[in-house]
């Protein structure tokens, strides 16, 4: 619409991203995995919560659901973290939705 004018900032909001860890073996440990992956975060990205996938042979995922800004790059900088975290063999996004 020409001469459309608002007034204010407009923010483009969050996303919640369902982010699959892989761990290295099954004999990584998960709660000291979890810590590791929330000191990783980037600035500006939170974790609400962790879930877990049991993969097959004693393998099981971490699933951070991890909160961050609605912008180009969006989950980039929070796999790049995860990825480079020790015991973290693979990431990947599962789900990512607005909130």
């Amino acid at each position: 619409m020409p001469g459309l004018w608002l007034h204010g900032a407009l923010t483009m909001g969050d996303v919640a991203a369902a982010i699959k860890v892989m761990p290295e073996s099954p004999d990584v440990d998960l709660d000291a995995l979890e810590d590791r992956l929330s000191e990783s975060l980037p600035e500006g990205a939170e974790i609400s919560g962790f879930d877990r996938d049991d993969v097959a042979f004693g393998l099981v995922a971490l699933i951070p659901t991890v909160l961050v800004e609605d912008q180009a790059g969006g989950t980039e900088a929070v796999e790049e973290a995860f990825a480079d975290v020790d015991g973290v063999e693979s990431v990947s996004v599962e789900n990512v939705t607005r909130v």
